[in-house]
């Protein structure tokens, strides 16, 4: 099989980053090659096929490993977990933090973008990873690799969050009045390999943006992130001296911009009284 000097680098990191030698380096080199590189090819030589299979052994491997570590869970808890895990952020995420951003092999369409697709083929290389891994070695060495990476995020606190985040973002704004609304507020990389932005409203007050594969799923992101940091935006949550003191604090900075405009406001008519008499005495 003949290789580039870039595929022969990146999938010799690529090794090293999953500590595992493959036998056919081809699952690997498919696992990391962005669909831009391949155009005109079969497409077994991108991702697009592994991440498919991956993504269904990541499934089953979580929801093992949940159904065991919490056998008081009903399947709602249990859903939430597998959800929560490998959503596209949780998998981008670490992907990123492995380093697989440094090994994905992108197509020439890609140059110059800033690889704004990045948090898509993220996710994508991640799940082919997997499926790379469990083709070659087994499902042992696929489950390996998602017990060092994935599953130290488990936990218990996942069973608690909304599988729905965005009904139960509504839910709980409109206790105040408030019907929250969405707005998609970019699109990132090239038309195969799309990643969407969304932005949760409050009238016209922006809140928290998500990111997705789809602007279903930016728009769930965005929901999950307000719903943590609903305090931030509202004070939900807080103690009434809590409240006070951020009431207290808005009320300082307002005072403070305030003043800072008067000041502004009063320096330019200086100077302009000081141009008008300076103006005078010319003529």
């Amino acid at each position: 099989m003949n290789m580039t000097p870039e595929q022969e680098s990146k999938l010799a990191r690529a090794q090293e980053i999953l500590g595992y030698t493959f036998k056919d380096v081809q699952y690997l080199l498919s696992a990391i090659t962005h669909p831009s590189a391949t155009e005109g090819r079969a497409v077994k030589f991108s991702y697009e096929r592994l991440e498919f299979l991956g993504d269904s052994i990541l499934g089953a491997l979580v929801a093992n490993e949940a159904f065991h570590r919490f056998p008081d869970l009903d399947e709602g808890g249990l859903t939430r977990i597998k959800v929560a895990l490998v959503s596209g952020a949780s998998l981008s995420e670490v992907a990123d933090k492995l380093g697989f951003a440094d090994v994905i092999v992108f197509g020439s369409s890609e140059t110059g973008t800033g690889r704004r697709g990045l948090h898509s083929a993220l996710e994508n290389v991640y799940e082919a990873v997997v499926a790379a891994l469990y083709l070659d070695g087994g499902v042992d060495v696929a489950g390996a690799f998602v017990d060092r990476t994935l599953i130290p995020k488990m936990s218990l606190d996942l069973a608690r969050e909304p599988e729905n985040p965005k009904s139960a973002l509504q839910e709980k704004l409109q206790e105040g009045g408030i019907t929250p609304t969405y707005k998609l507020v970019e699109t990132q990389g090239p038309p195969h390999d799309r990643t969407f932005v969304a932005q949760v409203y409050a009238g016209d007050k922006g809140l928290a943006q998500g990111v997705g594969r789809t602007k279903k799923e930016a728009e769930s992101q965005a929901a999950k992130s307000t719903l943590a940091r609903l305090s931030e935006f509202f004070g939900i949550g807080l103690s009434d001296e809590q409240v006070a003191e951020k009431a207290a604090e808005k009320a300082a900075r307002a005072e403070e911009k305030a003043a800072t405009k008067a000041a502004r406001a009063e320096e330019r008519a200086r100077k302009k009284s000081e141009r008008d008499a300076a103006k005078r005495k010319q003529d």
